[in-house]
Formats: structure tokens, C-alpha cells, sequence
């Protein structure tokens, strides 16, 4: 779910303190891009919400997001973001959401 080496290196190449502070804000601006997923989902914004996601979640080692981000930005960028099932994208999140703070204490 979480790539490791990637979280590893992130902290290398920052510090401890920096990566939590650039963790918190990569989490922070996720957030809001899913409670917008949550609460008004609209196909029309998918591909670019998507994307959005899957970028933050790169930098921050979530492996499993990011290639569910990648699959259902391709989908909308053919037109076909109204197959995308939001759910598995949204809980996968959560999860890797979790397993970072147990990382990170």
C-alpha cells in the first residue's frame, strides 16, 4: 500500500521535521479534493481531481492510490468518468492515510 523506500526517501532528503510538515500539507490539500469527492462528486472534474491525487500521493509513498488515481484519470480523460468507482480510490486514502500516521507517530 505504502511504499516505503519512497516515504524513506522523502525523509532523507528533507529531514524528519520538514517531511511532517510536508506530509501534513500534502495531506491537507488531499483532503479537501476527497470531501469533494465525498460530498459532490461530478465525473466532470475527475480527470483533473485525479490527477491531483495521484501526484500528492507519489511524493507521499501511496503506492496503491496513486496507480487507482491513475486508472480512473485515464478513464475520464477517454470520456468515461462515469464508470469511475469512487470507493475503492477514497478508501484506499484512508488506509494509506493510516498507515502513515503509524509510521510517523
Amino acid at each position: 500500500m505504502i511504499d516505503l523506500d519512497r516515504v524513506q526517501q522523502l525523509r532523507d532528503e528533507i529531514g524528519e521535521e520538514d517531511f511532517r510538515e510536508v506530509a501534513d500539507l500534502f495531506l491537507a490539500e488531499i483532503d479537501e479534493v476527497v470531501a469533494r469527492l465525498e460530498s459532490a462528486p461530478d465525473p466532470a472534474t475527475y480527470e483533473v481531481d485525479l490527477h491531483f491525487i495521484k501526484s500528492s500521493s507519489l511524493n507521499l509513498g501511496f503506492r496503491k492510490l496513486s496507480e487507482l488515481c491513475q486508472h480512473g484519470e485515464r478513464a475520464a480523460a477517454d470520456g468515461d468518468g462515469a464508470s469511475i468507482a469512487l470507493a475503492p480510490i477514497l478508501s484506499a486514502y484512508r488506509d494509506s492515510k493510516a498507515a502513515l500516521a503509524e509510521l510517523t507517530g
